[in-house]
């Protein structure tokens, strides 16, 4: 008899987890990195939340506050939008090109999770983990994608030159959600990398003739 969580409820409790974890936070962007609930007169936690899922293009409107706010020496909160893939790749290609390529590359990401995710066994909870945590990761972001034709970004990575007192290593502006991707990937190549292969079985001696 197995114990513990069967694979599908790990799957489904880490994505779940991390889709609202990714939606909550970039609520909270645009609460306190944007004008949109100001201008939306939104008071009420509903009225908020309507005109988070209804406001769009913050930053071409002038309500994005354009003053990083600093949370550490190395991490600052940044209001940004990213029409493209990681690190704005394709954010300038054409609308018409750009949403249905989006769109299928993350219904392929979701099918093939699931056909790699069905073929796990229950104690390969590694694996488990990194898929759910990539397929967490890719529907907050398909979720954008499907209501603002982008993606909120907000937290903002750098490392100072003592010298100039400005940012002179910056990592590309990111979210919850794309963390949950970088995450799952580097644990799945870290699998292959180390894992273990089975030992090849010794060849059995040819059978003599009589």
């Amino acid at each position: 008899m197995q114990s513990g969580l069967s694979k599908w409820k790990v799957l489904t409790l880490i994505a779940s987890f991390w889709v609202v974890a990714d939606q909550v936070t970039k609520y909270l962007a645009v609460e306190h990195l944007t004008a949109a609930f100001l201008v939306a007169r939104a008071r009420t936690f509903p009225e908020k939340l309507g005109a988070f899922v209804s406001q769009k293009n913050l930053l071409e409107r002038g309500l994005a506050n354009p003053i990083p706010v600093p949370v550490a020496p190395f991490w600052q909160h940044r209001y940004t939008q990213n029409r493209g893939a990681a690190w704005g790749v394709l954010s300038n290609a054409g609308e018409q090109f750009r949403v249905p390529f989006f769109y299928l590359v993350s219904i392929a990401a979701v099918i093939f999770i699931f056909s790699y995710y069905r073929k796990l066994r229950t104690d390969q909870r590694y694996l488990q983990i990194a898929l759910a945590l990539v397929l967490g990761g890719a529907v907050g972001n398909a979720i954008d994608r499907l209501f603002r034709g982008y993606v909120i970004d907000f937290i903002d990575w750098h490392w100072f030159d003592p010298d100039w007192l400005r940012p002179a290593l910056h990592w590309p502006t990111f979210n919850v959600a794309d963390s949950g991707i970088t995450v799952g990937l580097a644990m799945l190549f870290l699998e292959m990398l180390f894992a273990k292969k089975p030992a090849k079985a010794p060849a059995q001696p040819a059978a003599r003739k009589a």
